[in-house]
């Protein structure tokens, strides 16, 4: 389906029973794609543990240690 700015605004319905019917809804601007609607429900589909990244650290290794690296303070010395 697609649908134009006005759509989103005026015709939420017939976008929200398009996606109810796993449909993928694209995005109009100008005559142009902007983007697309996907249903929830395709993303629900894949596990976690399926990820490409799950697991990519070494068991022995402190989530939280790690993610105060990332992180760090509020100032941090240069």
């Amino acid at each position: 389906m697609k649908a134009t700015i006005a759509d989103l605004r005026y015709k939420m319905r017939d976008i929200l029973k398009a996606l109810e019917r796993k449909e993928k809804v694209a995005i109009m601007y100008h005559g142009k794609q902007k983007g697309v609607i996907v249903p929830s429900s395709a993303a629900k589909d894949t596990r976690v543990s399926e990820h490409p990244f799950f697991g990519m650290l070494p068991q022995d290794t402190d989530v939280h240690e790690v993610m105060a690296g990332l992180r760090g303070g509020r100032c941090r010395a240069v």
